[in-house]
C-alpha cells in the first residue's frame, strides 16, 4: 500500500490545470454527428459521399438549432484541409448544405470563407485552396445566379486567385467559365461584364482567358456583338489573319498543358465551333492547324491536331469532310501510325531493353474511338462512306494505315456498307494510286533510291483489300445480309481461280476487268483468304433479325442459307457455272479431262444425295454430301492430289448405299475404312475448314466404323513406337498456312498489318542472324585442321628453324593467303548454313506431324463420345496408355505437351469416366482378364506414380466393363457380372501387398480407396489382407490410408463379422483415432476418459526432498561392463518390442554418435519424427 500513498501524493502536488473551454462547441455535440465530419475527410470516395448524404439527412431531422451553425463553420474550416482528398469532400458537402438549407444566406457563407481563409493572414497555399474550394462550393449550390452581387465578388476572388498558378494551376479560370455558363444574360451584362473587361480584352494571352471569351460569345451573343468585340479585341471576329499567330500560340500552350492528360482542350473545340459559326473554317484549319501546329516537332501539338480532327467529324459538312480527310493532318497522322509500329518492330528484332528504347505513344486506338463514335451517331450514309473511304486511302506505299480488320465497320448502315464493299471491289480491279494519300517514311526513302515501284504499291493495296472484304463478311457484329456475304465470296473465288475474257450478264464478275493483271503472290493471298472465308461461312448462323431466323438459330442451324441450301453448295454451283462458260471465263489452272470428269461425277453424286435427303436425311447421306463438296471445292487448289481421293469417295458411297449385300472379296475393305483413310488424307492439309468438316463427317459415320478403321487411326496417331517417316500419310505444308491457323481473325489482321509496316524498318536481320550463328557455333575441329593446313602451305606459320617470333610475309603472299582463308571461311559458312537448314527442316517436319496427330485425336474423341458403348473402344485402351507413358517419360516442347494433355484428357474423360461404356463383352472375357492382369503387372513396375494412376484407372475400367450393367440398385454392391472374382481379387491382392511392402511403390492409397468404394465385393476378399498390412505396413501413412479404406467399406457392409483382435493398431496419435473409427463399425465404442479431479485427500504424497550435493539415482553412470543374465536379457528385449509388431521383426536402431572432447563417444538419439496428419484428415472425411 506504500506505492499507492506515493502516487496520491504526486497527484496532490501537481499544479491546478486551467479550465477547459469549448470555443468551437465540439464538446456539446454528440458522437454520431461528429463522425460525419471525420468520414468526409477520409480518402475513400465512397465513404465521403455516404457521409455527406447521412449528414444532410441528419440535419433535416435534427431539432437542435446550433447544429446547422456548427456544420457551416466546420465545413468552411475543412476547405483548406491539409489532406488533398479531404478538400473536395468538404467543398461538395458545403455546396449540398447550401443547396438544401436555403435559410443560410450565401453572403454569410461567402463572408465566413473570406474571413477564415484570409490571404493576408494565413499561409498562402492553404488560404488559396480554402478560397477556391469555397467559391466552388457556392457554384455547386445552384443558388449563385440568384445573387448577382455574390457572383461578382466570387468572380473577383477567382481573378485574384489566378496568380497562384503553382498551387491552383488553371482551376480558377475554369471555374469562372462554369459560373459564366450558368449566369443569365442580364446579370452578365449589368454585373459581370465590367469585372471581366480585363480578361476579355486579353483573351489571346492564355487558353483560359480565350476560353472565357469564347464561352461568353456562345452564351451571350446579343451582348458580345461584333461592335463590342471590335472594342475589346480590335477585330469584330475571332478568326482573322491578324489573329492567327496569337491563336496558334494559345493552342500550343493548351496542347502542352494537357500533355499528361491526353485529352482535347476545351478551348480548341470552342475555337473550331467559332470558326464554323464565322464561316472561316478553311482559314482556321489551313493557317492555324496545318501551317501552325503541324510545323512543330511530333508531340503534343500534333496530337492536339489529331484529336481536333476526330472531334470535328460530326460538325463538318460532306465537302468539308473530304477536304480535311484528304489533307496534311491525315498524312501526318499516317506517318505517326507507321513510325510507331516500326518502333515496336525495332524493339522486338533488336531485343533492346525498354530503358534504351522508350515506349512511344500510339494515337491509333484513340482515332479509332473518334471514328467509331462518329459512325455510330451519324445517320447520313454519304458521310459514313466518305470517312471510311478517306481512311482506306491513307496509304504507306500502297498499303493502308488502318488495319484490315477494323471494328468501326460494324457501325455502318446497310446502304453505306454496300457502297463501301462496291468501292473496295472497284479499287481491287482498278487501283487508282493517284487518289490515295500516299506517303513514305524517311528510312523508306533512303532504302529506295530508285523510286517507288508502281507494281509493288498495287500488290500491297490488293493484299489489304482482300482481307478487308473477307473480314466484313466474317464479322458477326456487322449488319450484313446473305446477298452481301455471297457477293464477297463469289468475288474472292472468281479472282482466285478465274480470269474474265468477255463480259456477260449471267456472270456479274465478268463485267469489270482488271486494269492490272494479278501476279502469283496476290493470287496466292486470294486463295488462302477464300478458304478462310469458306471455313467461316461453313458454320455461319442464319442472317437476319426476324423472329423466324432467331427461332431457327436456337436449333443451331449453321452453314445454311435462309432457303435451306448450304453455302458451300451455292459456291460449288457457281464454280460449275464458271467452268461451263469457257467463252467468257478462263480458269487460271484448267482442269485436265480426268479432273473435269472427277468434278462432274462429284456434282452428279451430290445431286443424287440431295434427292435422297428430301425423302429423309440420314447421317451417312449428310456425311458424304459434305465430303463431296469439300473435296470438290478443293479441286481448284490441288487437283492432282484429290482426283484419286474423289474416285475413292465415289466407290465408298456406292458401297454404302448397296441395298443387297453382295459377296465381297476377302481383301476388299469396308467403305467406312476407305472414308477414314480419306479423312486422314484430308487432315494432312493445313486447313481449319477441312478439320471442321472431317470432324463432322466422322461423327456421322461413327456407327459404321469398323475395327480396321480404328486400327488405322491407332497406327497413325496412337502408336508411339511407329516411325513417323514410315507413315503412309504425307503431311503437306502450305507457304501461307500460318494465316489459316490463326485462332483469332482480328489478331490475324493486325499481324498482317504489322508485317506490312515492318517494311519501313531496315533489312539487316539476315546479317545479324549470320553473325549470331557464327558467334554461337562451336569450334569445328576439322575446320581448325583445314585452317592450319592453309596457313602452313602459305608459309604463314613460324617454325623452329626461323628462330624468331617476328615472322612476316610480303604483300603478294599476304594477298594470296587472304584469298585462301576467305574461301575456307566461305565454305565453312555454307556447311554451317546447310546444317542449320537441315535442322530447321527436321524440326518443321516434326511439328507438322505432331499437328497432324493432334487433328486425328479429334476423330478419336468423337468416336469415344458417340460410340462409347461399342466393344471397339476396348482396343483403344493400350494405345492411349502407350501415348501417355511415352509422353510422360520424355522432355518435350509446348506442342508435345498439348498433344499429351489432349490424349490424357480423352483417356480420362471420354473413356474411363464416360457414362456410356461397353456392357456386353461376349466371348472376350478371358481376353479382358488377361489384359487386366497385364495392366496391373505393369502398373507395379512403373517408376512414375502419375503414369501408374492412368494404368490403374484403366484396370478399374476393365473391371467395370466385365461387370456390365447392374440389374438394379439393390444388387449393385454384390453384382459382379462376368468378373472372375477370385482371379481379379488375386490380381489386386498382389498389388496391395506390393503397395504395403515396397517403399518406392508407384501405387497410392487413393487408388485402393477408389477400388474399395466402387467394387465392395473385391474389398471383402481383400479385407483380411488389408487389415494384416495395417499393422505391418512399411510407412505409417500407408497404414492410415488403408485403414481409411477399410473403414469406408465396413460402413457399407455392416453385417461383416471380424475378430477385433486382428486389428492390432498402435494406439498412439492419429493411428489410435483411425483404430477407433474402424472399430466403431464393429460395435466397439471408445471408452470415455474419467475427467474427475482428485481431491486433496486423494492426492499422491509428495516426494521427499533430495539432499543437496548428491546426484539422483537416475543420473548416476551405470557400469556398462556388467552383463545381464541370458534370461533377463531376453526379457528386457521382449519388453522393447513395439506394440503391434511381431517379435521376429525387430530392427536395429542406428544411433548417432557424438564425439566427446576426451575422445570418447556417447550415443545420441535422433529427433522423433511426427506422424503426418493429412491422411488422418482424409480418413475422417
Amino acid at each position: 500500500m506504500v506505492w499507492m500513498h506515493v502516487d496520491m501524493g504526486e497527484i496532490e502536488n501537481e499544479p491546478v490545470r486551467p479550465k477547459i473551454t469549448d470555443a468551437k462547441g465540439i464538446l456539446q455535440q454528440n458522437r454520431e454527428f461528429l463522425d460525419f465530419f471525420w468520414d468526409i475527410a477520409k480518402p475513400e470516395q465512397e465513404i465521403r459521399l455516404k457521409a455527406i448524404e447521412n449528414l444532410i439527412q441528419y440535419l433535416k431531422t435534427s431539432e437542435k438549432t446550433d447544429e446547422l451553425t456548427y456544420t457551416l463553420k466546420r465545413l468552411v474550416d475543412g476547405l483548406a484541409h491539409t489532406r488533398e482528398a479531404a478538400r473536395p469532400g468538404f467543398s461538395l458537402a458545403l455546396g449540398q448544405v447550401l443547396s438544401v438549407f436555403e435559410e443560410i444566406p450565401l453572403r454569410t457563407a461567402f463572408d465566413q470563407i473570406k474571413e477564415k481563409h484570409n490571404l493576408a493572414k494565413k499561409l498562402i497555399r492553404n488560404a488559396a485552396f480554402g478560397n477556391f474550394f469555397g467559391v466552388l462550393a457556392l457554384s455547386q449550390s445552384t443558388r449563385l445566379p440568384k445573387e448577382p452581387q455574390v457572383v461578382l465578388e466570387c468572380v473577383q476572388l477567382l481573378q485574384s486567385l489566378s496568380q497562384y498558378r503553382e498551387h491552383l494551376r488553371d482551376l480558377p479560370r475554369k471555374t469562372m467559365v462554369d459560373i459564366l455558363s450558368e449566369t443569365s444574360e442580364e446579370v452578365f451584362e449589368e454585373v459581370l461584364l465590367g469585372a471581366l473587361q480585363t480578361d476579355l480584352s486579353s483573351a489571346f494571352s492564355t487558353p483560359e482567358q480565350l476560353q472565357l471569351l469564347l464561352v461568353a460569345m456562345q452564351k451571350f451573343p446579343q451582348v458580345l456583338k461584333p461592335k463590342k468585340l471590335k472594342k475589346l479585341l480590335g477585330t469584330s471576329t475571332i478568326i482573322t489573319m491578324d489573329n492567327i499567330p496569337k491563336l496558334t500560340d494559345v493552342l500550343k500552350m493548351a496542347a502542352r498543358s494537357v500533355k499528361k492528360d491526353r485529352l482535347l482542350p476545351a478551348v480548341a473545340l470552342d475555337l473550331l465551333q467559332i470558326s464554323l459559326r464565322e464561316d472561316n473554317f478553311e482559314l482556321f484549319w489551313r493557317e492555324t492547324i496545318i501551317n501552325g501546329m503541324l510545323k512543330d516537332q511530333p508531340g503534343p501539338t500534333h496530337y492536339l491536331s489529331y484529336r481536333l480532327l476526330g472531334s470535328a467529324l460530326p460538325l463538318l459538312t460532306l465537302a468539308q469532310l473530304k477536304q480535311v480527310l484528304n489533307g496534311e493532318v491525315m498524312r501526318t497522322y499516317g506517318e505517326h501510325v507507321v513510325s510507331a509500329q516500326v518502333n515496336d518492330k525495332k524493339y522486338i528484332y533488336a531485343l533492346i531493353s525498354p530503358p534504351q528504347l522508350p515506349d512511344r505513344f500510339k494515337f491509333a486506338p484513340e482515332m479509332e474511338t473518334y471514328v467509331g463514335d462518329f459512325l455510330q451517331g451519324c445517320d447520313d450514309p454519304e458521310k459514313q462512306l466518305a470517312v471510311m473511304v478517306a481512311f482506306s486511302l491513307l496509304t504507306n506505299q500502297g498499303y493502308p494505315v488502318v488495319p484490315s480488320f477494323w471494328r468501326v465497320v460494324q457501325h455502318l448502315q446497310p446502304t453505306a456498307l454496300q457502297s463501301y464493299v462496291d468501292w473496295l471491289k472497284d479499287m481491287f480491279l482498278n487501283p487508282r494510286l493517284d487518289s490515295c494519300l500516299d506517303f513514305s517514311t524517311r528510312r523508306q526513302k533512303e532504302n529506295q533510291e530508285g523510286g517507288i515501284q508502281r507494281e509493288n504499291c498495287i500488290f500491297r493495296l490488293r493484299k489489304w483489300i482482300i482481307p478487308r472484304l473477307t473480314s466484313i463478311a466474317e464479322n458477326n457484329q456487322v449488319k450484313r445480309e446473305e446477298a452481301l456475304v455471297m457477293d464477297v465470296a463469289r468475288f474472292v473465288f472468281f479472282h482466285a481461280f478465274f480470269n474474265s475474257k468477255k463480259a456477260t450478264p449471267d456472270i456479274l464478275e465478268t463485267e469489270a476487268t482488271l486494269s492490272v493483271p494479278l501476279d502469283e503472290k496476290t493470287r496466292a493471298i486470294i486463295i488462302n483468304s477464300f478458304f478462310g472465308l469458306l471455313q467461316h461461312i461453313n458454320h455461319l448462323p442464319l442472317l437476319g433479325d426476324s423472329p423466324e431466323v432467331a427461332a431457327r438459330n436456337q436449333r443451331h442451324m449453321q452453314g445454311v442459307m435462309a432457303d435451306g441450301s448450304m453455302w458451300i453448295f451455292c459456291l460449288v454451283r457457281y464454280a460449275d457455272t464458271l467452268l461451263n462458260q469457257p467463252k467468257y471465263v478462263k480458269s487460271t489452272q484448267p482442269f485436265s479431262p480426268e479432273q473435269r470428269q472427277a468434278w462432274d461425277s462429284m456434282l452428279a453424286s451430290v445431286g443424287t444425295l440431295m434427292k435422297k435427303s428430301k425423302k429423309g436425311q440420314t447421317p451417312e447421306t449428310s456425311a458424304f454430301q459434305q465430303l463431296f463438296l469439300l473435296v470438290g471445292i478443293h479441286l481448284f487448289k490441288a487437283p492432282e492430289d484429290l482426283v484419286d481421293l474423289m474416285q475413292d469417295l465415289q466407290n465408298c458411297m456406292e458401297k454404302a448405299q448397296e441395298k443387297k449385300s453382295k459377296k465381297k472379296k476377302a481383301e476388299e475393305p469396308h467403305w467406312a475404312e476407305v472414308v477414314v483413310d480419306i479423312l486422314l488424307s484430308l487432315l494432312s492439309q493445313p486447313s481449319r475448314h477441312i478439320r471442321h468438316v472431317c470432324r463432322t463427317v466422322f461423327s456421322n459415320i461413327c456407327p459404321h466404323v469398323t475395327a480396321r478403321a480404328l486400327t488405322s487411326l491407332e497406327n497413325t496417331v496412337l502408336d508411339p513406337d511407329k516411325d513417323e517417316e514410315d507413315s503412309s500419310i504425307v503431311v503437306t505444308d502450305d507457304k501461307d498456312s500460318d494465316k489459316i491457323k490463326k485462332k483469332d481473325k482480328k489478331k490475324r489482321g493486325e499481324d498482317e498489318d504489322d508485317e506490312e509496316m515492318s517494311d519501313a524498318s531496315d533489312d539487316d536481320s539476315d546479317e545479324g542472324e549470320d553473325e549470331a550463328m557464327e558467334e554461337g557455333s562451336e569450334v569445328d575441329q576439322n575446320f581448325r585442321i583445314e585452317l592450319m593446313k592453309v596457313l602452313q602451305n602459305q608459309g604463314a606459320l613460324a617454325t623452329e628453324e626461323d628462330g624468331s617470333d617476328d615472322y612476316e610475309l610480303d604483300d603478294e603472299a599476304m594477298m594470296k593467303l587472304d584469298g585462301s582463308i576467305a574461301g575456307l571461311f566461305l565454305e565453312q559458312k555454307k556447311k554451317m548454313q546447310a546444317k542449320k537448314d537441315e535442322k530447321d527442316k527436321l524440326k518443321k517436319e516434326k511439328t507438322l506431324v505432331r499437328d497432324f496427330k493432334i487433328k486425328v485425336l479429334d476423330l478419336v474423341e468423337v468416336f469415344l463420345a458417340r460410340q462409347g458403348s461399342s466393344p471397339l473402344v476396348l482396343g483403344m485402351v493400350e494405345p492411349l496408355l502407350s501415348v501417355i507413358e511415352s509422353g510422360m517419360s520424355s522432355e518435350s516442347d509446348q506442342q508435345e505437351q498439348d498433344f499429351l494433355r489432349k490424349a490424357a484428357d480423352i483417356f480420362k474423360n471420354q473413356l474411363c469416366r464416360a457414362k456410356q461404356y461397353c456392357k456386353t463383352v461376349g466371348n472376350r472375357q478371358g481376353e479382358l482378364h488377361d489384359l487386366l492382369e497385364k495392366l496391373m503387372t505393369k502398373t507395379q513396375k512403373l517408376s512414375d506414380s502419375s503414369v501408374s494412376l492412368y494404368f490403374f484407372s484403366a484396370s478399374l475400367y476393365l473391371v467395370k466393363v466385365l461387370r456390365g450393367g447392374c440389374p438394379g440398385p439393390q444388387q449393385m454392391l454384390r453384382f459382379m457380372g462376368n468378373v472372375d472374382v477370385e482371379r481379379v481379387s488375386a490380381i489386386f491382392k498382389g498389388a496391395l501387398c506390393s503397395f504395403m511392402t515396397r517403399r518406392k511403390s508407384p501405387l497410392s492409397g487413393l487408388m485402393f480407396v477408389d477400388l474399395f468404394t466402387r467394387f465392395p465385393v473385391l474389398c471383402v476378399n481383400l479385407l483380411v489382407t488389408a487389415v494384416e498390412h495395417i499393422t505391418t505396413g512399411v510407412r505409417e501413412h500407408q497404414q492410415v490410408r488403408l485403414a481409411g479404406s477399410t473403414s469406408t467399406i465396413t460402413s457399407k457392409k455392416r453385417h461383416l463379422t471380424l475378430d477385433q483382435e486382428v486389428l492390432g493398431f498402435r494406439k498412439t496419435g492419429q493411428m489410435e483415432d483411425t483404430y477407433w473409427a474402424v472399430m466403431k463399425h464393429f460395435g466397439v465404442i471408445k471408452p470415455k476418459r474419467d475427467r474427475t479431479r482428485k481431491t486433496k485427500d486423494q492426492a499422491e504424497p509428495t516426494a521427499p526432498k533430495k539432499k543437496k550435493g548428491f546426484l539422483p539415482e537416475t543420473k548416476k553412470r551405470k557400469n556398462r561392463k556388467k552383463q545381464l543374465p541370458v534370461s533377463e536379457q531376453g526379457a528386457a528385449d521382449a519388453n522393447t518390442v513395439p506394440l503391434g509388431k511381431p517379435e521376429g521383426g525387430k530392427k536395429k536402431i542406428n544411433k548417432i554418435k557424438r564425439k566427446l572432447p576426451g575422445g570418447g563417444e556417447t550415443p545420441v538419439q535422433g529427433p522423433t519424427k511426427k506422424a503426418k496428419t493429412t491422411y488422418g484428415l482424409y480418413v475422417c472425411t
